[in-house]
């Protein structure tokens, strides 16, 4: 896949940046490339709930930021892109010490660009999937 935006990565890198909640939970980006973004979490005690596995809600952010920061490597400098719509399926507990996320544009659109997501558990060196998501990202223009 190729991004309309040259500067694309330089792009992405500005927005993470004042990205706070990303910060906030301890996402950190490791991949970055035109239609595809991956990233990780060490997860902690907080990013738990009661039962010891990962949030649900967690899992859904994750899916959200891959899904989204994958979806401004296809977009102008000038425009900005926010979820319009995302389901996520769980499909496993979240446990171990790092969730890895990435993020997949399959159809670019004028307006709207299609997304998948996925959530993978590293535990003693195994990655296992614990989510799946597609989305919807909306393009905003003229509002940077």
């Amino acid at each position: 896949m190729q991004s309309p935006n040259p500067e694309y990565h330089a792009l992405v890198m500005r927005k993470f940046a004042n990205n706070r909640f990303s910060h906030f939970i301890g996402f950190e980006m490791d991949l970055v490339e035109p239609g595809r973004v991956e990233g990780h979490l060490d997860l902690k005690s907080e990013h738990l709930q009661q039962s010891g596995y990962a949030h649900g809600g967690l899992l859904l952010t994750l899916c959200d930021i891959v899904a989204g920061f994958a979806a401004f490597t296809m977009v102008q400098d000038e425009e900005l892109v926010v979820t319009a719509e995302i389901k996520v399926s769980c499909l496993r507990p979240g446990v171990g010490e790092r969730l890895i996320a990435k993020g997949l544009v399959l159809k670019p659109g004028r307006n709207i660009h299609f997304c998948e997501s996925e959530v993978w558990a590293l535990q003693d060196g195994k990655e296992v999937m614990v989510a799946k998501s597609s989305s919807s990202m909306a393009l905003v223009r003229g509002r940077n």
